[in-house]
């Protein structure tokens, strides 16, 4: 029997995929949490042999949970069932030592087969996402790019970001101006949308 832990804000998503794969004998559900800051815990009381993981939920986003339970040793392996098949998001999941990576889209069947695959120490990457990143490249920015980005995408002004990283206003406008010339963005939030889209912040 194949434990599993599942890790889904949308409870009707979460409630749909418990029921399915519940119908499989050599699988049982044993956890559902609706936020990323619920899945240590939830990991730690019922010992999950995988974590299926949404990338979008509140607390923390499954990829950060993905790299702290391979921080922490956790021995369960990970899934991510995204709706958001970005290539950056595969690139950080693989990173994470995430094993599997499944489109919400996906018929039932696909997941249980990821969760088996994952579970015997396979990887299992649906084909469309995994050409998809390996079409897209790697992420061109460097981390200080990425952070100047986030805190854009955040709502902070340059002041506020020069003043939180500790960099004069000209070298952060330096840096968004690199930024937007690797994503071909012409402006400050047509960076940050660029590199969300990717995946990459």
């Amino acid at each position: 029997m194949i434990r599993v832990l599942l890790a889904d804000d949308e409870h009707l998503i979460r409630g749909a995929v418990a029921a399915l794969l519940g119908l499989d004998p050599d699988l049982e559900v044993v956890a559902e949490v609706g936020r990323g800051d619920e899945v240590a815990a939830a990991v730690a009381a019922h010992d999950p042999d995988v974590a299926v993981l949404d990338i979008e939920m509140p607390g923390a986003d499954g990829l950060t949970v993905a790299e702290e339970l391979r921080s922490s040793g956790a021995r369960c392996a990970v899934c991510i069932l995204t709706s958001f098949g970005r290539p950056g998001y595969l690139r950080r999941a693989m990173s994470a030592g995430v094993r599997g990576f499944v489109p919400k889209d996906a018929p039932t069947e696909e997941l249980a087969a990821a969760i088996r695959k994952v579970h015997a120490g396979g990887r299992y990457l649906d084909a469309e996402l995994a050409a998809a990143a390996m079409e897209a490249g790697d992420n061109p920015l460097t981390e200080r790019e990425r952070e100047i980005l986030r805190q854009i995408a955040a709502g902070s002004d340059t002041s506020g970001i020069a003043a939180r990283l500790h960099l004069s206003e000209g070298t952060v406008r330096n840096y968004l101006s690199s930024a937007m010339t690797k994503l071909g963005a012409s402006g400050r939030l047509a960076a940050v949308r660029a590199a969300q889209e990717m995946g990459w912040i």
